[in-house]
């Protein structure tokens, strides 16, 4: 037996039981929920997959293992802890909130098409799903008791943040083929990156917190042990961001009688079922949708892809705005560890946006957006290009000489030296034996002249990792079918997502302890040996 398996180990008897026995032999009863240790769930599957799967009726196959597997090695004991307040103390007894996220966590890792209803119908259908989720065959939850579960992992009463009473929505511009819409109000970046920035010691509580504290404390923290995050000492994060379709098109209706009087148009509010979304240009499909805009920040340095923190926006809003809003959330709810670089690509390419990262102390690797093709002048004869590089009196670009870090600054040398002391230019600028050098400092510009600049291996060499949010998000989309969901509030559209991620995380466990979990089989079934 492998020693991860040891960790795993079964007691001989649970004390869960003997206090639940005990409590009731003397007429009290216990209607809060009962807080079961994950080995006694480990015991219960062994218990009913011996019962249920040694007569020759109904077997396992190969993918059934797989399932197996991943719910073996997942700990959701915690989330019974974390919402017992939330549970009335009058009333039959709860369903374990710990079984109920499993059971849907089951349910997006097998069926995440299909809804809530017909994954009722899955656990009355399918033994082993039943009992994977901690459910004894035929007697499962119902369809409203998964909804009362998902109402106490929200820390609000309303299921939206915006009022549904509201004015038209209009459409936003269309971006250039393959290319985002353009921001609508210049300047709004700036502003708001003041605003955060005065405030950004003040963190405000958002109705996702409580399903955060979970997903960082039981999820994160998990794969930080492993080391699939990265060094989280020095954690690297990468941005970006994807529309998400909630509809085909904005569902409203009137709060004034003005079509029954035949005016046909008319300005008054109207009530929408999904008021926080509004339409968006998606470029990569090249054409409008009505839903959300799903910034999400992902481990750079993860070898699987591991998302950090989702944040839905309206589907209107652009990258750079989603940006601002996301990082520093993020930043004042992480506690696992320090980041210390962020990767984006051109859309971000924004000063502000270097200014609030460099505030946070975080470097920023941003794709330099070349705006136009006029080179900045200076103090002196040297020029520097769009993009961030000197170009000396010959019009031709300096070459990179290092970083002069007593002053933090980086130093360019005459592009036509040859050797140390050979300078092949016709017409040289300067007397100098060494050529002509200029100093670039990234204070005075961190967008065109940034700590790690553009032009060096080091750059090249991190920035790569860029993709990793574009791959999360296409797991999120296309594997584990997220706009599958047809939910109309923001509530269930976090609830789907957050536990899209921890299955993402849960799938990268397994791969860390695939030769660990070798011997489950021969752990539950060891008459078959």
């Amino acid at each position: 037996m492998s020693k991860t398996l040891d960790f795993f180990k079964i007691p001989p008897k649970s004390a869960w039981k003997e206090l639940f026995s005990l409590l009731t032999t003397f007429g009290v009863f216990v209607v809060k929920p009962i807080v079961t240790p994950h080995d006694s769930y480990q015991e219960f599957v062994i218990e009913q997959l011996q019962q249920h799967y040694t007569g020759g009726l109904l077997v396992l196959v190969n993918k059934d293992w797989l399932l197996i597997s991943k719910l073996w090695i997942t700990n959701l004991t915690e989330i019974t802890t974390l919402l017992q307040d939330g549970y009335s103390v009058r009333g039959p007894a709860p369903r374990d909130p710990a079984s109920m996220l499993r059971s849907f966590l089951l349910f997006l890792l097998t069926k995440p098409e299909i809804g809530i209803t017909a994954w009722v119908d899955e656990l009355y259908r399918v033994p082993l799903y039943a009992i994977l989720s901690g459910f004894e065959p035929g007697d499962v939850p119902g369809v409203g008791t998964f909804y009362d579960f998902f109402t106490r992992l929200w820390a609000a009463s309303e299921k939206s943040f915006k009022l549904r009473k509201q004015r038209r929505k209009r459409k936003p511009k269309k971006g250039k083929k393959g290319e985002k819409a353009p921001t609508t109000t210049p300047g709004r970046i700036k502003r708001l990156v003041n605003w955060m920035m005065n405030h950004i010691d003040r963190q405000k509580d958002l109705p996702m917190d409580r399903l955060f504290q979970f997903f960082q404390s039981q999820i994160l923290a998990v794969s930080a042990r492993f080391g699939l995050l990265g060094d989280m000492g020095t954690l690297g994060i990468a941005g970006d961001g994807t529309p998400v379709v909630t509809a085909a098109y904005p569902r409203s209706k009137p709060s004034c009688n003005c079509h029954a009087q035949g005016l046909a148009k008319c300005n008054h509010p109207r009530f929408y079922s999904q008021p926080d979304c509004n339409s968006g240009w998606d470029s990569a499909r090249e054409r409008y949708f009505n839903g959300y805009h799903l910034y999400m920040l992902t481990a750079a340095t993860s070898p699987y892809d591991l998302p950090l923190y989702p944040r839905l926006h309206p589907a209107s809003r652009h990258d750079a705005v989603s940006c601002v809003v996301s990082s520093v959330e993020f930043s004042q709810r992480f506690t696992l560890g320090m980041v210390d670089k962020i990767l984006l690509d051109a859309a971000h390419d924004a000063g502000p946006i270097y200014d609030l990262l460099l505030h946070q102390n975080i470097e920023p690797f941003i794709d330099l957006n070349v705006r136009g093709t006029k080179n900045l002048e200076t103090d002196s004869d040297i020029q520097i290009s769009p993009d961030g590089i000197p170009i000396c009196s010959y019009r031709k670009k300096m070459k990179h000489d290092g970083v002069d870090h007593s002053q933090k600054r980086h130093k360019w040398k005459c592009p036509m030296m040859k050797g140390r002391t050979t300078n092949t230019c016709p017409k040289p600028c300067s007397t100098a034996k060494y050529g002509r050098t200029f100093h670039t400092c990234s204070k005075d510009n961190p967008r065109l002249f940034p700590k790690t600049p553009r032009d060096s291996e080091k750059w090249k060499l991190i920035y790569k990792r860029r993709t990793t949010a574009e791959r999360t998000n296409k797991r999120e989309k296309i594997d584990y079918k997220l706009e599958s969901g047809r939910h109309r509030s923001t509530k269930m559209w976090y609830i789907r997502i957050y536990g899209i991620m921890m299955c993402q995380h849960m799938d990268a466990w397994y791969a860390h302890l695939k030769e660990d979990l070798k011997d489950l089989k021969q752990l539950i079934f060891p008459q078959a040996a």
